[in-house]
């Protein structure tokens, strides 16, 4: 049951910002209208967006609860926002703005992991998000798994280069990408099925793996991924080889479906390279291509995935060089506290409808079958012409309950501080009650029996545990860490900075294609056959802003 949340802790200027940001529509009209003004104003929002909490380089890691200079340089730990709760401050608490809470009660007081399954189970029938269609979590999973790589032995380490390098398509490092390649006109390896392109499959009609993917590493084995021997035949003969683990990169269809387009994607920039620069060796072709898509995929980011996200009545654009003399202008380093604000489980529905008829999500996993069978343009259609789910407290599938306990694992691995210490650091006022959080009672409810008091709550269940922003498709804190991270990590990429972003580095022709990017949509229908038409959205066709 929902009754009306108490908003006295939103903080004066963000509900000003809210208001005049998401209404005045007239006038946002006519500042998108004058270039000149567009552009001032684009630029004003972000860098306004990105210094609501403190800016790289965060002061401590994972690494150890104070400085060094291996804290500060080595990126094989994740960054953190805020101190550890184990940092013993040497002088005032006030931490870069922030009035930390103490930390023994806070940790005294967690209840057990276990516990707050409760919090997840759905208890009726899925919640559907009002705003998204089922594109936009698979979208999410597919672009977060390049940076947000958690190291499956020490969950405190990033196996990533921390950089939008879309390492899922071309591999973490030069060995796997030279496994991926044809070395022949720039191209990546892939095979025709049906008259549309795929990538390889890995293993060979007798299941083992054929000998050019050897050193294409596996995932290692644990509960909820099993080892691709363990799949049936008739999927594993299926799985394609692409750029991270085997089993990873096939896991979900939505992941392929976006992994195959940007195959598609590359191979067709590499033609077009050729054609107009035949002097192009295969090396310098591949490495232009990839460059290339990089910029599309960081255009799509901006301009048409944060556009979705965001309740505002500007859409955002791409202008890198006007932030290179930026204060948040540094290199990339991931939080931990960026993998939990993009763990977005309950956004999965339970099933999902395929070729007409009721599929589970699980049955939808290592299921390539879907997508050769159904061809990429009309099973993107499929997949935006259904909800994605809401992303919320009580609303996550039962597979992937225990996802959500290891994600509260991890925040407590990291030491990381309450929910009440991050609404500080992102400019909200703390909350004294937990009807200042969420108008579902049973929410308030299930939060006071679990953590007694509004200050205990840990950020992970905070996040989640929010209403989700009027005409957005996230909960408030979501909503803001996501922007300021989404724009300083793919502003700050070595491809869009001062001295590359030129038509030199793309080639006129590669820039051409850049600037003609915008949407996800037209990279679909790039590589498709021609003539047909399919609808590709983030949003779902019967959303309407209230």
């Amino acid at each position: 049951m929902n009754t009306k949340r108490d908003t006295s802790r939103d903080g004066f200027k963000n509900t000003l910002q809210t208001f005049v940001l998401t209404n005045l529509k007239p006038i946002w009209n006519f500042i998108q209208s004058n270039d000149a003004l567009k552009k001032k104003i684009n630029k004003f929002l972000i860098n306004y967006t990105l210094l609501q909490i403190p800016t790289r380089p965060y002061q401590f890691s994972t690494m150890s609860p104070y400085t060094s200079w291996e804290s500060l340089t080595d990126r094989n730990y994740y960054a953190l926002h805020l101190p550890p709760t184990d940092w013993k401050p040497l002088t005032d608490k006030n931490y870069v703005g922030v009035n930390l809470a103490p930390t023994e009660e806070f940790e005294k007081n967690l209840p057990p992991v276990e516990d707050l399954a409760v919090l997840y189970k759905k208890t009726g029938e899925t919640l559907y998000s009002p705003k998204s269609s089922l594109i936009f979590p698979y979208f999410v999973q597919w672009f977060t798994d390049s940076f947000l790589r958690t190291d499956r032995q020490n969950h405190l380490k990033n196996t990533s280069n921390h950089q939008i390098d879309l390492c899922n398509v071309y591999g973490l490092n030069p060995t796997i990408t030279h496994l991926l390649r044809s070395h022949q006109g720039g191209k990546l390896k892939s095979q025709m099925i049906n008259g549309e392109e795929y990538p390889p499959f890995y293993y060979d009609e007798n299941g083992q793996p054929k000998e050019e993917f050897k050193g294409i590493p596996h995932v290692v084995d644990n509960e909820f991924v099993p080892k691709s021997e363990s799949f049936p035949p008739e999927k594993k003969r299926q799985l394609f080889a692409m750029g991270v683990e085997l089993e990873r990169v096939n896991v979900q269809i939505g992941y392929v479906m976006i992994n195959v387009l940007c195959l598609r994607e590359h191979n067709r920039l590499c033609d077009l390279l050729a054609k107009n620069y035949p002097t192009w060796d295969d090396e310098r072709l591949f490495q232009t291509a990839r460059n290339i898509l990089t910029v599309e995929i960081m255009k799509i980011v901006i301009e048409d995935y944060i556009n979705h996200i965001s309740s505002f009545n500007f859409n955002f654009f791409t202008d890198p060089l006007a932030f290179t003399n930026e204060k948040w202008y540094r290199q990339n380093w991931m939080t931990v506290e960026f993998t939990l604000v993009y763990r977005w489980h309950s956004m999965l529905p339970d099933t999902l409808i395929h070729d007409g008829k009721e599929m589970s999500i699980p049955d939808s996993m290592w299921n390539n079958e879907m997508i050769i069978n159904k061809g990429l343009g009309a099973i993107f259609e499929e997949s935006c012409s259904q909800p994605a789910a809401q992303l919320s407290l009580f609303n996550t599938s039962d597979f992937l309950i225990e996802t959500e306990l290891a994600s509260i694992r991890l925040g407590r691995a990291a030491k990381l501080r309450s929910y009440n210490d991050y609404r500080e650091m992102c400019k909200y006022p703390r909350v004294t009650n937990f009807n200042q959080i969420s108008s579902n009672e049973n929410v308030q409810k299930e939060l006071k029996r679990l953590y007694g008091h509004v200050d205990n709550i840990e950020l992970y269940v905070g996040l989640y545990a929010e209403d989700l922003r009027k005409n957005s498709a996230l909960p408030t804190l979501v909503e803001r860490l996501i922007a300021i991270d989404a724009f300083s990590q793919a502003l700050t990429n070595p491809l869009v900075s001062e001295n590359v972003f030129n038509p030199e580095t793309f080639s006129p022709i590669g820039w051409e294609e850049i600037q003609n990017t915008k949407t996800l949509s037209q990279l679909v229908h790039r590589n498709i056959p021609q003539g047909k038409n399919y609808r590709v959205s983030f949003y779902r066709e019967d959303w309407k802003p209230v």
